[in-house]
């Protein structure tokens, strides 16, 4: 067997953009004839589902599975709302769910690994999927919420919610799900807010405050006033209730006796960046390449 070099397998992954190790073991059953190894990865598929992993996948699913006392809440990107809606990409979803739920797991590597079926990998079957479809498609994250009492709630394919509450109804339950989705709270309560996140607001609220030129003594209370304003408007039970905005959610679940124990919340593309496309300017630089 020839020498596979580290210059050989890098020249791979530049021309195919698939992993190293993946090149490696395609530069190995070539026995180093790079050309070779192209080809076969051609034929498996494998080279074609590499070059759109570099496209960038913002668009996607929430998917909620659930048994018995606990949910997950899943993740799956592609590039366009279409292949969003799509019914091979909406049943790889939500198997993948139902496989990371049964397993116990939230990691994305572990998911990846677990058994799909016909003698595929969840990787494998992703793989393929992207051959089909033609676009990059990723699973990105998974989260897993517990508890008696669970509701939860999708707004479209786009966000997912899942509330562990105690006491109350039902409906209440649902519609506090719903809320979650619309209004995006950080935390239950006041208590739950993370303490760098509200130290940095303070800081932001401080910096502002100082820029008026007023007093400290009215300074301070700027301070405090910004502070409570921003913690109104992340917290959970502080918010306008989504079906009655007169009123506060910890006062409906006060009323009903319910408490709201834990929630998790999913949106699709949280955090990636989505290239935007401009013709025109694509075009003006095509014009201008040719020009040189």
């Amino acid at each position: 067997m020839a020498e596979i070099s580290a210059k050989l397998v890098k020249e791979l992954r530049d021309r195919t953009g698939l992993g190293m190790m993946e090149c490696k073991k395609a530069l190995q059953e070539a026995d180093g004839d790079i050309e070779t190894a192209i080809d076969n990865l051609r034929k498996s598929g494998q080279a074609k589902a590499a070059k759109k992993a570099g496209n960038i996948a913002a668009d996607g699913a929430i998917i909620i599975a659930q048994e018995g006392n606990k949910a997950l809440l899943l993740e799956v990107n592609c590039q366009t709302d279409f292949v969003a809606k799509d019914a091979n990409f909406t049943a790889f979803a939500n198997k993948v769910a139902e496989l990371a739920l049964a397993n116990n797991t939230t990691d994305v590597a572990a998911i990846s690994a677990l058994p799909y079926g016909d003698g595929q990998t969840v990787e494998e079957a992703r793989v393929e999927l992207v051959q089909k479809i033609g676009e990059n498609i990723q699973v990105r994250r998974a989260e897993v919420i517990e508890g008696d009492n669970l509701a939860s709630y999708r707004h479209g394919i786009r966000i997912g919610v899942v509330v562990s509450v105690e006491g109350g109804n039902a409906d209440t339950a649902k519609h506090v799900a719903m809320q979650v989705a619309a209004f995006n709270p950080i935390a239950v309560d006041e208590a739950n807010v993370p303490a760098d996140i509200l130290a940095r607001e303070k800081d932001i609220i401080e910096a502002k405050a100082k820029e008026s030129g007023k007093p400290d003594a009215v300074i301070e209370k700027m301070i405090t006033g910004g502070l409570q304003k921003y913690l109104n408007e992340v917290t959970l039970l502080n918010q306008p209730y989504v079906i009655d905005n007169e009123k506060k959610v910890g006062d409906i679940l006060k009323s009903e006796g319910m408490t709201v124990k834990a929630f998790k919340r999913l949106e699709v593309g949280e955090g990636i960046e989505k290239k935007q496309e401009n013709f025109a300017e694509e075009v003006a630089a095509a014009q201008a390449a040719a020009a040189k």
